[in-house]
């Protein structure tokens, strides 16, 4: 089936376009040229206004102003009549109201536990003590250690009275950090070698003397100190210290009372990236930053006295 405007289309079918052109003037020509360099009706690339020419005659009004088009467009909502309505509203809803299902209440019937007459004379004339370990060998003994049973509540057995939860679970203590510990290492060892009655204890943990011993000591090769009660600002104490130790090449301070934390051990990659000397260092890292950078730092410092060691044996 064809459409009304193909229809008109057929009629210019057997037209000769040459003869057409032949018949135009040059100034006809020029204007045509002109027209097609810049309309093309055939390009869908190009926007509706650059496909045809723009025949309109109405002079322009000035620059586009968002705010005056709102205002003309609001004027002319508010002048434009309304639409009578063809069924007048009643208010009225239609169909049925919804209402919802309500849900049954399931009611649980509380089993009845019957126990032999011999187990509940037991029972009944047990002590708080023995019901406590009763309670522990069945199993259910976490359920005292739970605040709510360490209010007093009443017992339902020959009318003894309050019965008080006797099993409660310990409070975790917080450790501080202990403080520089004072002891005089060469006296104490003096004391020891004179046995020294007045002497009856040594502790030799957490000593800041030691950190300041290695800021001054160029002999000591090796350090071994794992398996000790140094804290945390004790290794920030030996950390300072190596900064400035020239001699180390070998430090072991794994395996401590409780571990150094993240500070510790940024502080400790810091300190290897830092000196040069140190070829190897036993200490489990927990995190995986300083970890990295240790093992980079080693590798490092190893390469390096590699490398001297080869120069040294060329000359």
């Amino acid at each position: 089936m064809a459409l009304p405007f193909q229809k008109e289309l057929e009629k210019y079918k057997n037209i000769d376009e040459d003869e057409l052109l032949g018949k135009l003037s040059e100034e006809e020509l020029k204007h045509l040229e002109n027209v097609l360099d810049d309309l093309d009706p055939e390009s869908a690339l190009l926007p509706a206004g650059f496909r045809q020419k723009d025949q309109t005659q109405k002079a322009a009004t000035g620059p586009f102003d968002r705010e005056h088009l709102l205002m003309y467009l609001e004027k002319e909502a508010l002048e434009q009549k309304d639409r009578e309505d063809f069924v007048p509203f009643t208010g009225e809803k239609k169909g049925r109201v919804f209402i919802p299902k309500e849900k049954p209440i399931e009611i649980r019937k509380e089993e009845k536990v019957t126990l032999d007459p011999e187990l509940e004379e037991a029972l009944a004339s047990a002590s708080d003590t023995e019901l406590y370990d009763l309670a522990a060998v069945l199993g259910v003994h976490n359920l005292l250690n739970n605040p709510k049973f360490d209010e007093e509540t009443p017992s339902t057995k020959g009318g003894k009275g309050p019965v008080r939860n006797v099993v409660k679970g310990e409070k975790v203590k917080p450790i501080f950090e202990e403080p520089p510990n004072p002891t005089n290492v060469e006296v104490s060892l003096q004391q020891m070698k004179a046995n020294d009655p007045g002497l009856q204890e040594v502790n030799l943990n957490n000593i800041k003397a030691f950190a300041d011993m290695l800021k001054v000591n160029k002999t000591l090769k090796s350090l071994n100190i794992e398996s000790n009660f140094i804290t945390g600002t004790g290794i920030l104490a030996l950390v300072e210290a190596l900064r400035e130790n020239d001699t180390l090449t070998e430090i072991k301070i794994d395996n401590q009372r409780q571990q150094l934390g993240t500070a510790v051990e940024m502080e400790i990659a810091q300190m290897l990236e830092e000196n040069s000397r140190i070829l190897k260092f036993g200490y489990q890292f927990t995190k995986q930053g300083p970890r990295t950078r240790v093992a980079a730092a080693i590798t490092k410092n190893n390469d390096l006295v590699r490398k001297k060691r080869v120069e040294g044996d060329r000359r």
